[in-house]
């Protein structure tokens, strides 16, 4: 399985929605629930988010294995972030 990295803030709603997605996504698969994602707080820990800096602009952004497979936009629904994630996690364990 591949490193899954989440660049996130504390008080961005689209990262709210990308982890209720996540929750949601591990529940129903046993393959999704041993999937380990690092979480990174991109205001608490910028050193950690330092090197994905000219990689993303928005949050969530999600990373597997280094590489960029989301970013979210303004306005977008609950719906396209489960979606993205979805993929994030199908790249993850393959």
């Amino acid at each position: 399985m591949k490193k899954i990295t989440v660049l996130h803030l504390d008080s961005c709603p689209y990262c709210h929605n990308a982890k209720r997605a996540m929750e949601e996504l591990k529940a129903a698969s046993p393959e999704y629930a041993k999937l380990e994602v690092e979480w990174i707080e991109e205001n608490r820990q910028p050193e950690l988010s330092k090197p994905y800096g000219k990689n993303y602009y928005y949050v969530p952004s999600i990373f597997v294995d280094g590489q960029k497979v989301y970013e979210a936009h303004p306005g977008e629904s609950y719906e396209e972030c489960r979606n993205a994630v979805e993929r994030a996690f199908k790249a993850a364990v393959e």
